[in-house]
């Protein structure tokens, strides 16, 4: 993996981190859905970074979903509730952000931020582990 490889993907891991404190104040804040989609920007980032230790990248939102499933959910890498949970964010992201009139309510929501920070966290200690050193494992 080159020097170039390896910045891109802490950059992508430094984007994580930074979605997920920004989900938190926007919760905080009563900016719900602007929470939700920072939570799945979160996993979006990590999820981009964990397919460029494969040398992959996709244009799509949508591309990137089927490739975490395909290349990490199918092997039993990443566990399907993981993926079902990236798959939550993306369809309520889309709908929060292109559907008139969506509004998330706090309480149907609020529990996804542990959620998603165990995503991240998981991710991040996969890319870790396919970059062959253990770094800032979960700095959030």
């Amino acid at each position: 993996m080159t020097e170039e490889e390896r910045a891109v993907i802490e950059y992508r891991l430094g984007r994580a981190r930074e979605a997920l404190e920004e989900a938190e104040v926007l919760f905080d804040t009563g900016h719900v859905n602007a929470y939700v989609s920072h939570m799945y920007y979160a996993c979006f980032y990590a999820v981009s970074a964990l397919l460029l230790t494969k040398n992959i990248s996709a244009s799509k939102h949508s591309q990137v979903r089927a490739l975490l499933h395909r290349e990490f959910v199918k092997p039993g890498i990443v566990s399907p509730e993981m993926g079902q949970h990236f798959d939550r964010l993306f369809r309520s992201r889309q709908k929060g952000d292109y559907i008139d009139f969506v509004q998330f309510r706090a309480e149907d929501v609020a529990g996804w931020l542990e959620q998603t920070r165990s995503f991240v966290v998981h991710i991040e200690a996969l890319v870790r582990q396919r970059m062959g050193g253990a770094g800032d494992i979960g700095a959030t």
